[in-house]
């Protein structure tokens, strides 16, 4: 009904505002994010309109962070390659996003996302007049949809996951409903996100399944070789621990302090506070050595090597027999698929059950969960003397990643600039 429209629009907006409101405070009150969250935004359509060449033909990719950046990025890519007239416009809403990757060679421009408002969804389109727009993952953005389908741009939702816990499937999502509506077309990446879309009568469905593993599989031929990691491994069997967080280390630093077998360690912190650093290498028996030190030392003496950089983890995989991927003591793990492409077993904390990757891999034995030390010993006491079970958990990685290819291909198929 129109009222109940009306309302709901109003109750969005006042969500809204009252974002901005916490995010404003939160700036004041020191949080870097938030300001650069802000910063970010400041003067951004004085930004835009500076930078836009009059005359172009663009296309508007949209990501929330940088998790969904990476899943949007194959088809970015794609569409460059298919399409070189063409401009891409890439904006973030989060500096998670922005600040990595906002000298991404791909995309043509790179800005934070105006706030979702009637003016600014209106401003941003007039300024940028896409030829069509891709959101990646989650992003419903109301004004801004809204706004798409009034001018007839061509709007797509690429990698999409959808959960019955969602509003959109609720008694009350009758109005957030109506969003998805406006999409012409959604490319999910399971039957399930397929069957509750179609439960509610949104048809324009299709299963492309998720771009991640064509990502991810291409990283395998653009992994770098990084000869003093070479040198540190020697012929040993190797133990990567990427994106770890404080409770993950915990585990790992027993284990390596208490076990009995010799193998080398690289541990590729979330955060590389120097704080965190010093704090992890001193609660280390073994010896470690930090990764920006590592020219300096006998880099094949040491035991543990500590990453103090971003950006290396994707090619450090290779150098790798077992991996351990952190996050599944907090939120959720983190991204598991780059250690299964290169034909790793991989272990992560108890919280992964949101990800679908990983419990597809628990189910075929690539992948292991472990809740508490006991369980982390057990079954690295396993993987690292019995090359036999190794090796064909590796296997089961390897052809898991391989067997999900082709998502990017799908979607590419049924997207296209209009042709004029």
């Amino acid at each position: 009904m129109p009222q109940n429209t009306a309302i709901m629009t109003f109750v969005y907006n006042l969500s809204v505002a009252l974002y901005l409101y916490l995010i404003k405070l939160s700036a004041l009150l020191e949080n870097n994010k938030a300001k650069l969250w802000l910063n970010g935004r400041k003067d951004i359509f004085k930004k835009i309109h500076s930078q836009l060449q009059p005359g172009e033909k663009r296309i508007w990719f949209h990501a929330a962070s940088l998790g969904e950046f990476e899943q949007g990025r194959p088809v970015i890519e794609k569409v460059r390659e298919l399409y070189p007239h063409y401009k891409i416009v890439l904006t973030f809403f989060s500096p998670s996003g922005y600040e990595i990757r906002k000298d991404y060679p791909g995309a043509d421009y790179i800005f934070y996302l105006p706030m979702d408002s009637k003016s600014n969804a209106l401003e941003f389109i007039d300024l940028v007049q896409p030829s069509f727009a891709l959101f990646i993952k989650y992003e419903f953005w109301y004004h801004y949809i809204k706004v798409l389908n009034q001018k007839q741009i061509p709007l797509f939702l690429i990698s999409a996951n959808f959960r019955k816990d969602q509003h959109f499937f609720s008694w009350y999502g009758k109005w957030f409903r109506t969003l998805l509506g406006k999409f012409d077309h959604i490319f999910v990446q399971n039957c399930r996100s397929y069957d509750l879309l179609k439960s509610i009568g949104i048809n324009q469905v299709t299963i492309a399944g998720d771009t991640r593993f064509d990502r991810v599989f291409s990283i395998v031929s653009a992994a770098k070789t990084l000869p003093a990691v070479e040198t540190f491994v020697e012929n040993n069997i190797c133990l990567i621990a990427g994106s770890t967080w404080e409770p993950d280390e915990e585990l790992l630093v027993k284990y390596i302090n208490e076990t009995n077998h010799k193998f080398k360690v690289i541990i590729a912190p979330h955060e590389i506070k120097e704080q965190s650093i010093q704090s992890l290498i001193q609660k280390l028996n073994k010896k470690a050595v930090r990764y920006s030190q590592l020219a300096q030392l006998s880099a094949e003496e040491a035991d543990v090597l500590i990453i103090d950089n971003i950006g290396m983890l994707s090619s450090l995989y290779r150098y790798g027999k077992v991996a351990y991927i952190g996050g599944g003591f907090g939120k959720g793990i983190h991204n598991i698929l780059e250690a299964a492409t290169f034909r790793l077993p991989v272990l992560f904390g108890p919280n992964y059950q949101k990800f679908q990757e990983a419990n597809d891999l628990v189910k075929l034995g690539g992948a292991f969960p472990i809740s508490n030390y006991l369980m982390l010993k057990e079954k690295l006491d396993d993987l690292l003397e019995n090359i036999e079970l190794r090796e064909k958990a590796g296997i089961v990685s390897g052809d898991f990643v391989k067997s999900n290819l082709g998502a990017t291909d799908l979607i590419i198929k049924k997207i296209s600039p209009p042709s004029y």
